[in-house]
């Protein structure tokens, strides 16, 4: 049976969709696409210039249907509207974790897509609030939901969509309050500078340099240790592999980040004002040293199960911080909420440390916190 071009091109998207959320862009060629579709490789340059030319239309793609989604978003009321809102972004992962999974590498390789879907959220933000969506209020709102439905999708995590919802809307802390002088003065201790380094740390700190400037799969072990001044054997008396080297990579970067907040975290704080000096931190910690950053994200498309391992040590510290501050009312009536709460502060953290590590520190960062700060109490109904 003969196919008509519009079948052909969806072939081929289909099947790159599929090998592109199996394994990481850069590892997959234009011939595997083909003989997985069962196509010449001349048939695939009718439809595509290259590789890139292909990725580039699944990510147009994917805004668009995100668009289409988010349009449906209804109600009488802002209440009713946030949790129509917080339904479409949470499901929309959730029916399509193979798009979702290619966007968020594209996301990572092409800017430009991550800030036109941003623009897009927060156009749909504005409508549903009645009025101009700010970074506070995306972060809030939109930064929460898609972290909190990206890991119930591609990792598990146990998020509700009522809880989540409520969050947005009505708050997390609604009991508590913030001083900025608490937050904000203070004296931060930065990363500690070694001196006299071991092979091991000087291969992890020219990896980490490399790997966040130019990604793993364009750094290859001879670059490593040629940074580090060492031999390819040196490499391997420590690390099995590069993708080993990298998953340390990792789980050094998570440790990092961690210890940094932690030693600069200020005592006698209360749950929401830790929250909003941990967020700060992090912040600033990137401004210091991005390559963090960079390492976590390429993470989920080079080890995901070194990245789920990561967010769960964040996971677990939030844990341990316990229920204070909390609605009793809503931590009662929904068994995810605990859960859900998490996943959402951490998808503030993470999207606020993407407009640090991307657009070199916003100049308004501390308004942007204390925005937050605000609708963490009384969330976007209360703020309307």
């Amino acid at each position: 049976m003969v196919q008509s071009d519009s079948e052909t091109k969806t072939r081929i998207l289909e099947t790159a969709i599929v090998l592109f959320s199996a394994r990481w862009y850069s590892s997959v060629s234009i011939a595997e696409i083909c003989r997985e579709a069962g196509l010449s490789n001349g048939v695939f340059y009718r439809y595509f210039r290259n590789k890139e030319a292909l990725v580039i239309h699944i990510l147009e793609d994917v805004i668009e249907r995100i668009g289409v989604a988010l349009e449906g978003t209804s109600g009488n009321t802002l209440s009713e509207r946030l949790q129509s809102m917080s339904a479409r972004i949470v499901g929309f992962s959730a029916d399509n974790p193979e798009l979702v999974t290619v966007f968020r590498e594209g996301q990572y390789r092409y800017f430009e897509y991550e800030r036109r879907l941003t623009e897009m959220y927060k156009r749909i933000l504005s409508k549903v609030l009645g009025r101009p969506a700010g970074i506070p209020e995306y972060l809030v709102a939109i930064g929460g939901l898609r972290f909190a439905a990206v890991r119930s999708a591609l990792q598990g995590a146990r998020v509700s969509i009522p809880a989540l919802a409520s969050i947005v809307a009505n708050g997390a802390f609604p009991a508590l309050s913030w001083d900025g002088n608490r937050i904000f003065n203070i004296v931060i201790t930065p990363p500690k500078i070694s001196f006299g380094e071991s092979s091991r740390e000087r291969l992890m700190k020219a990896g980490k340099r490399l790997f966040g400037e130019r990604g793993f799969h364009d750094v290859n072990i001879h670059e490593i240790t040629d940074a580090a001044g060492l031999s390819v054997g040196a490499f391997y008396k420590y690390f099995d592999s590069k993708e080993s080297f990298f998953r340390e990579q990792i789980t050094s970067a998570g440790h990092e980040i961690r210890y940094f907040i932690s030693q600069n975290m200020s005592p006698g704080l209360n749950r929401l004002e830790e929250e909003l000096q941990g967020i700060f931190l992090f912040g600033v910690y990137l401004s210091l040293d991005h390559w963090c950053y960079n390492i976590a994200r390429e993470g989920e498309f080079v080890s995901l199960p070194t990245v789920k391992e990561y967010y769960e040590s964040f996971r677990n510290g939030y844990l341990k911080m316990g229920t204070e501050g909390f609605d009793p009312a809503a931590v009662d009536s929904d068994p995810a909420y605990i859960d859900s709460a998490i996943e959402f502060f951490m998808g503030i953290s993470h999207y606020f440390g993407m407009e640090v590590a991307f657009d070199e520190s916003p100049h308004n960062v501390r308004a942007i916190v204390e925005g937050i700060g605000d609708y963490l109490i009384h969330g976007l109904n209360g703020r309307s």
